[in-house]
């Protein structure tokens, strides 16, 4: 069996895929979410701004919320949909 073969039957492979989808998946919701906050909120005027805590609302929605937001995500993906899964290789049959 030829290693492209072992690759393809090796459940890893398929979990780490998934996992790493649900990762870019985190990237793409974390830079549409503040670029979003960042150039919707903070495309006016200066003088019409909203401040939060001293900070402008895009600011603070972008910078503050969103990585707040993000960091509960990935805690919970990575409780919830990853797996542990052993690193060693499997012995040969």
């Amino acid at each position: 069996m030829n290693h492209q073969d072992k690759r393809m039957e090796d459940p890893r492979y398929k979990i780490a895929n998934k996992e790493a989808l649900i990762g870019v998946a985190l990237v793409t919701v974390n830079f549409i979410l503040w670029y979003g906050f960042a150039y919707g909120l903070g495309s006016g005027p200066v003088e019409e701004y909203d401040y939060i805590f001293g900070f402008p609302a895009w600011f603070f929605y972008s910078c503050i919320a969103v990585t707040v937001l993000i960091f509960l995500l990935v805690i919970l993906a990575v409780r919830f949909l990853f797996k542990e899964v052993p690193l060693d290789e499997e012995d040969e049959k």
